[in-house]
């Protein structure tokens, strides 16, 4: 059951509307939780207010499973309060649906700045409603998981205000100079939750994350000692 304040905001998606969200991050298990609302939509544009997704990514995110590294990439795939879902490896399928429905009516763009944007949705349909302030499209910011906020207040502003919300949506989605045509690279995150992997890699994914703390503290003291001989076989001297 969605927390009130996502209820309503869910009454207006209606089939044919158009929405426009500027937030901090989104996942594909919040797109899960609101699938049958948003495979009727005709268009949804998204707007991340930090960069995200950029040409500049660390190497060493291009190791792990969960390519993107960065907080806001990675909770595209399920942030920290949603890792019980990544846990039940039912993420393969929900991406999948997720990716199909962002190629048939998603696109993304991301700030390519400092400046600050601020979050809010706006959705277009008979009238334009918006909504403020949305800091992300996660599960826990829907309420179905918890999350780090202790209150949570949106605001909804109805017509004719809420067309300024729009407009100003419009006209920094057009921006060329300040943001950055992301679609492909959310794409491409997305779709390797879903490669098929060979059941070695998914044991060492397994193992990794299971010990990846220990590991990371982990020194040459705590290693073990080959010199005593414990990888040689009995009988081989």
């Amino acid at each position: 059951m969605l927390p009130k304040n996502w209820q309503t905001i869910c009454v207006p998606l209606k089939k044919g509307s158009r929405v426009s969200i500027a937030a901090a991050c989104f996942s594909v298990y919040a797109f899960e939780e609101l699938k049958k609302q948003l495979e009727g939509l005709e268009e949804l544009r998204f707007i991340f207010t930090s960069p995200t997704f950029l040409d500049k990514v660390p190497l060493k995110a291009q190791r792990e499973f969960y390519i993107p590294r960065l907080e806001r990439e990675k909770a595209l795939h399920g942030n920290i309060f949603e890792i019980r879902l990544r846990n039940t490896f039912c993420q393969r399928t929900i991406s999948q649906e997720c990716a199909k429905w962002v190629r048939e009516k998603a696109r993304f763009k991301s700030n390519s700045t400092t400046d600050r944007i601020p979050g809010f949705l706006a959705i277009d349909g008979k009238e334009v409603v918006a909504y403020a302030s949305i800091s992300g499209f996660t599960r826990a910011e829907l309420g179905c998981e918890q999350g780090r906020s202790l209150l949570s207040i949106i605001n909804q502003i109805d017509a004719p205000e809420s067309e300024a919300y729009l407009k100003a949506f419009d006209l920094l989605w057009n921006d060329q100079q300040r943001l950055q045509d992301v679609t492909d690279k959310v794409l491409d995150s997305i779709a390797a939750a879903y490669q098929e992997n060979s059941p070695e890699f998914l044991y060492f994914f397994a193992m990794y994350n299971i010990f990846r703390d220990f590991l990371e503290q982990v020194n040459q003291d705590d290693l073990p000692n080959e010199s005593v001989g414990f990888k040689q076989k009995p009988g081989l001297e």
